[in-house]
């Protein structure tokens, strides 16, 4: 302890010393410039002055040369008339003979010759050293200035940190919702922070670091935030990209002074966003063809992070959205003991995000937070907050006191499609088309009893592209999806196409979004679910990214490649056929409920199911009880087979009533955790981000 008190007023009396050499050095720069600085302004207010005799001042004032005359005590300024140089003024001085009594006649009697004598000020000599001091503290003032803000180069090298002292980042845990996994995780980092006596008697120690990972927008930063809040220690807050410089070592010396001042604030809490920027892995180089600086920022960083001292209370918080990414040296335990991970909420996180961040809004009685969140399935916490938002401003638009149920609901169309494009109206032959593509989707949902219920439909374009779009509203939050759902899913994607080709005999460009979505669904079925008879159990395709766009990378061989675009082929080829039967067989329900949407526009779930259980209401109830019991005498028109449901479905695809009201889908035997993050990039209708939904007629190309 004495040795290293020793060592800290050594280094102390080396940083005086150095200080007074630098101020030493600034103090003979100051005097320097001042000097050059008079000089200039001499020379700009003089001019050039040149020493002549007195007879050649007199044969001046007889040739009549001379302009004006300065009388001093013992020198005579003088003015000539035609200077030599005519840009410069020119000045003579001439030292006066005593006992030149004659000198003021011999002045007056010269034409034109002005002549004066400046009285004496006894503050010129003040003012003269003043003028002096002036450029000498203002130039020794900035240099001192420029060394305090600086830490090597024009302060390249210090950081750039922002601190927040104590209570100022304004969260707290309660600030933060749909996080509860990861709030008890860093709660007890802060409570250790509060008592570390009842963690050090049994032997443990502050964890070093947590690493926030999930999706953006979960609320990552927001937590590092909530725990410096709830810590009440200073919270040094910066992005990875603030130790990237062009200069290099920059970016280690930032590391390096970022520590330094957390140790001398510590206990403290040290938060990097987006580490990513450099924590990259060093092995993507080849043969040492790396980032060198980028490297040596990593190095820098990791070797602070294992020589700072945990008794002190430093713990180090960062945030990323691509893991995968990082070095696997950061990743150790002893430099980030804990991965925290901050997924999109479930319904219980989403109706606790909305309350948060509604309780600065005026609600009315109609609002249902459970509703909008059973709507907005897979959104993210600033998702949330937009939506609140954006109903606000919707009812102050509207003239209203308060945000209803419609404004919400309105507000999760804004969010997901845009807002509604009033100026662009369809044609006639355009809005029949669109209303039989919308109302196909709406039929075929209705018509699978493993399809999400239909909420909306409607053929506003919106400012995303949508000419229309048909939107569903799932009746619980679910984490697995079984084969039949998928497929009647890539069904319900067709049923607009379906609609367009068997109403119109001719099929437009508004089914792109459709076929993307649902070739996303089928591959995914192939190469990561192991849901196709030609393959089995075999993973065809990694996620990269998973947080991000969670792009899939095909694991195989060309070969293997291209049967599998085959299979994927033959899967939607059989549910676009479905999609046909279910269409034909419908037809009456689909022209009654496609005229009704072109009168009104945009329809509500119940308004179209009212149309169709006119139709299908007995039908339904049985088919619902025996679905077994298909010679049911047919009690419709001769357009309309009796079992729709089934009369066109392939052999494969039905399921006895057992397996389908199950509780466990077919795949049960994957971990719940993994086949959700797979849904998640499947790009299926479950996993659009919000409400299941289907998004058509996009603009034509």
């Amino acid at each position: 302890m004495k040795d290293q008190q020793n060592n800290k007023n050594k280094k102390d009396d080396e940083n005086k010393k150095k200080t007074a050499k630098m101020l030493g050095i600034f103090l003979v720069i100051s005097i320097l410039g001042t000097f050059f600085f008079n000089q200039v302004l001499s020379k700009w207010q003089n001019g050039t002055e040149t020493t002549i005799t007195y007879d050649k001042f007199i044969e001046m004032l007889d040739d009549n040369e001379v302009k004006s005359v300065e009388v001093t005590d013992n020198q005579l300024k003088v003015t000539p008339k035609n200077s030599e140089n005519p840009i410069q003024k020119t000045t003579y001085i001439v030292e006066r003979i005593s006992g030149d009594y004659q000198l003021v006649e011999r002045l007056s009697n010269s034409k034109n010759v002005e002549f004066y004598q400046e009285p004496d000020d006894p503050m010129s000599t003040f003012w003269t050293i003043l003028l002096n001091l002036i450029p000498t503290i203002l130039i020794f003032g900035f240099l001192v200035l420029m060394m305090r803000r600086s830490s090597g180069m024009m302060g390249v090298g210090k950081s750039n940190a922002k601190v927040y002292v104590e209570k100022k980042t304004g969260v707290t845990f309660a600030d933060v919702a749909g996080q509860n996994e990861a709030k008890e995780t860093l709660t007890e980092m802060v409570d250790f922070l509060h008592n570390p006596g009842k963690y050090t008697q049994i032997g443990a120690k502050l964890p070093k670091g947590a690493l926030l990972v999930g999706p953006p927008g979960t609320g990552k930063t927001l937590l590092a935030k909530a725990v410096a809040g709830e810590a009440n220690v200073p919270f040094f807050s910066l992005s990875g990209s603030d130790f990237v410089e062009m200069f290099v070592g920059v970016g280690a010396s930032r590391v390096r002074d970022l520590f330094k001042q957390a140790q001398q604030m510590a206990p403290c809490i040290i938060f990097i966003d987006e580490i990513d920027a450099i924590g990259k892995s060093r092995d993507n180089g080849i043969h040492g063809g790396g980032n060198d600086e980028r490297e040596q920022t990593l190095n820098a960083l990791l070797a602070e992070m294992d020589g700072f001292d945990t008794s002190k209370g430093i713990i180090i918080l960062a945030a990323t959205n691509r893991p995968e990414v990082l070095d696997k040296a950061l990743l150790r335990p002893g430099r980030f003991d804990r991965r925290v991970i901050v997924e999109r909420p479930d319904l219980k996180g989403r109706i606790e995000t909305l309350k948060v961040h509604a309780k600065d809004v005026k609600m009315d009685e109609t609002v249902d937070f459970e509703e909008i969140a059973l709507a907005t399935s897979g959104a993210v916490g600033s998702d949330l907050a937009n939506m609140i938002n954006e109903a606000a401003l919707g009812a102050v638009k509207a003239g209203r006191k308060a945000v209803s149920q419609q404004d919400l609901f309105e507000a999760v169309e804004v969010v997901i499609a845009g807002k509604e494009k009033k100026d662009r109206i369809l044609g006639d032959e355009e809005k029949q088309i669109v209303a039989y593509h919308e109302v196909g989707h709406a039929l075929v949902m209705a018509l699978q009893k493993e399809s999400e219920p239909v909420q909306k439909i409607t053929i506003v374009p919106r400012t995303m592209g949508a000419l229309g779009y048909t939107m569903q509203r799932p009746e619980e939050e679910k984490y697995l999806n079984s084969k039949d759902e998928m497929l009647a899913d890539l069904v319900a994607f067709f049923g607009g196409r379906a609609a367009e080709e068997v109403k119109f005999n001719s099929i437009t460009t508004g089914a792109s979004n459709d076929i993307e979505r649902a070739t996303s669904i089928a591959r995914a079925m192939v190469t990561q679910y192991g849901m196709s008879d030609e393959f089995g159990l075999i993973g065809l395709e990694s996620i990269t990214n998973r947080y991000l766009d969670g792009r899939a990378v095909m694991n195989c061989a060309e070969s293997t490649a291209a049967k599998v675009d085959e299979v994927v082929m033959k899967i939607l080829k059989e549910a676009y056929q479905k999609a046909l039967a279910y269409i034909r067989d419908n037809m009456d329900i689909l022209d009654e409920a496609a005229q009704f949407l072109i009168k009104k526009e945009t329809i509500t779930g119940k308004e179209f199911m009212e149309i169709f259980n006119k139709y299908k209401k007995p039908e339904e109830d049985t088919s619902q009880e025996l679905p077994q019991e298909a010679e049911k005498p047919e009690e419709k028109t001769g357009e309309e087979q009796a079992e729709p449901e089934t009369a066109d479905v392939p052999e494969d695809s039905k399921q006895p009533e057992e397996a389908q009201e199950s509780g466990e889908p077919e795949e049960s035997e994957q971990s719940e955790d993994e086949t959700a993050k797979s849904m998640e990039t499947s790009g299926s209708s479950f996993q659009t981000g919000y409400a299941p939904w289907v998004e058509d007629d996009g603009e034509d190309e």
